[in-house]
């Protein structure tokens, strides 16, 4: 009986199309999702920044505003919120800052009697920010969180001025490093976060000023102006700090009041 020959499969040569194709359609959808995320909005990235900056407030060691958050050598150059352009640090807008610095002196003025070398309230601006510096003394009592009846009516004056705005208002506490001696208050901290909070509880429950433009910060002894070797100094660095930012969205949001 004849044996049946066992014919030889033939060899696929062209089976490395399939892998090549395969190849060339998974280049083809990484393109394609690079291309998508390639499309970015700047006004919303240049918001998200501006955003970022406001709740961070870098400067100094690690930063491109006031405090400093990371330790390490400044990054003003290769920070990613510099991205885009920085819609309040025009020429016009220091102006509206400086407009706004002017009413709020002479509305202030009638309130103000100085008894000390350290004066009860100071302006500056930086970085587009009005930064108004109150003194912790004619405030609040030593080691309390309380608003003194006296300073209710320099607050009410600094704060009608704050409602015509459309500004963010960040409210800091600050203290010098001595020792808190208060059964109430941990540390510093403490006392410095519940006086930020009573000012900004005060601004929203007077003045109504929406909840949505106010924080507040308590930054205890970490940021002080001077060195806490007098007690002059230390006087300067017990303070509550507003500070004002024209909104990152709209850099032209705040209206001066017409006359």
């Amino acid at each position: 009986m004849a044996k049946k020959h066992k014919h030889e499969e033939h060899e696929n040569h062209e089976r490395w199309v399939i892998s090549y194709a395969d190849l060339v359609t998974l280049l083809f959808a990484l393109f394609v999702v690079l291309y998508a995320s390639s499309k970015v909005d700047t006004n919303k990235l240049a918001e998200t920044s501006q955003s970022m900056r406001w709740a961070l407030n870098f400067k100094g060691e690690g930063g491109i505003t006031r405090l400093s958050i990371f330790k390490g050598p400044p990054t003003e150059g290769g920070c990613v919120t510099n991205t885009g352009t920085n819609p309040i640090s025009s020429p016009v807008d220091r102006r509206v800052l400086e407009q706004q610095r002017k009413r709020m002196e002479k509305m202030i003025r009638p309130f103000l009697i100085e008894r000390t070398k350290s004066p009860t309230v100071t302006f500056e601006i930086e970085n587009g920010r009005l930064r108004l510096r109150l003194a912790a003394m004619r405030f609040f009592d030593p080691a309390s969180s309380s608003l003194r009846p006296e300073a209710i009516a320099l607050l009410d004056a600094i704060a009608d001025e704050l409602v015509t705005s459309k500004q963010n208002i960040r409210v800091e506490g600050h203290t010098d490093d001595e020792p808190v001696r208060n059964t109430r208050f941990k540390s510093n901290w403490d006392l410095s976060a519940s006086r930020a909070a009573t000012v900004v509880s005060y601004l929203e429950k007077a003045h109504r000023i929406a909840p949505t433009r106010l924080m507040a910060a308590g930054l205890g002894a970490q940021n002080p102006l001077v060195s806490n070797d007098t007690p002059e100094h230390r006087e300067m660095n017990r303070r509550i700090e507003l500070v004002l930012e024209i909104p990152p969205a709209d850099p032209r949001a705040y209206a001066p009041p017409t006359p």
